[in-house]
């Protein structure tokens, strides 16, 4: 078939085809790097959950693009098992972030030299909480509690959702009401892991935490909010619908599913250097060797 008698719809599909293939090619590869050099796998296991994310991201927005008429219950569904996902891969990785730091909450193990640090809450965290308070035990769980709530409210919300769009009862105000509960929710786990990072940065340079940060982060920042703003388009009527079989709502579905597929293309390669195996391969030590002879 003649690329240029196709139409629109078949384009997209074949575009965004190829852009899950990519990701879960640069994906595969990484983790068969990390399979292949298996050396610690309390953190590598994190790492396999986190660089899953592009994939598992791009491969359901193309489940959507495949039935772009599907029901409302459907879309949901499949941004839930993206979103479900997300929230796991945050747990994950500060659950990496404390193995990194020999922190174990569980067994109440916190290195001496980091106790009593302060710690500095910015706005609008400030308001609520002091703007300084020295890092302990307590702290350091609260942290925790404050990236975990998401990975419980998340599926909650998403069961509900589905559940009164079955039910036929999901008026816009309630639509409104879960986004505004999930924004809270989801940037208050962000933020305990940029108050951890600030924390730490010192403790955690040696692991390279900032490309691993921004890769979450941009994965989150981008799917969530600019899912936001096609909300905002589609209601301010920027966002209008030129088909007949095809109204607004699943036009800014449609837009949505194409910009994951195309961001997680870009994250997948990110990870390729953020989650790199060389710490695991010994090539980060033959490195320092040298470094040290060349001194």
């Amino acid at each position: 078939m003649d690329i240029t008698t196709m139409d629109r719809q078949t384009l997209t599909l074949l575009g965004a085809g190829s852009g899950v293939m990519l990701s879960m090619h640069f994906t595969v590869q990484l983790l068969t790097q990390h399979f292949f050099y298996w050396k610690n796998p309390k953190e590598q296991r994190a790492i396999v959950i986190i660089v899953l994310m592009a994939p598992i991201y791009a491969f359901t927005s193309f489940l959507g693009l495949l039935d772009i008429e599907g029901s409302k219950p459907l879309f949901t569904f499949l941004e839930s098992i993206r979103e479900c996902y997300e929230a796991l891969a945050i747990a994950n990785f500060m659950g990496l972030m404390y193995s990194y730091l020999n922190i174990s909450l569980s067994k109440n193990l916190v290195p001496d030299a980091i106790k009593g640090r302060e710690l500095h809450h910015s706005f609008p965290m400030n308001i609520f909480l002091p703007r300084k308070i020295r890092l302990e035990h307590h702290t350091l769980k609260l942290l925790k509690y404050w990236t975990w709530q998401f990975v419980v409210i998340r599926p909650i919300c998403a069961a509900l959702i589905i559940t009164l769009q079955l039910l036929g009862w999901y008026p816009s105000w309630v639509s409104w009401t879960f986004t505004i509960v999930l924004n809270l929710s989801v940037s208050m786990a962000l933020y305990a892991l940029l108050v951890f990072y600030h924390v730490f940065a010192k403790e955690l340079e040696p692991h390279r935490p900032f490309p691993k940060f921004m890769c979450i982060k941009g994965v989150v920042f981008f799917c969530f909010w600019q899912g936001i703003l096609l909300k905002v388009l589609a209601a301010a009527g920027v966002i209008q619908s030129r088909h007949f079989w095809l109204d607004v709502e699943h036009i800014q579905v449609a837009l949505q599913n194409v910009l994951v597929i195309v961001e997680m293309v870009v994250f997948s390669v990110l990870q390729q250097y953020a989650y790199h195996v060389a710490p695991y391969s010994g090539a980060d030590e033959a490195r320092f060797m040298n470094d040290k002879k060349n001194e």
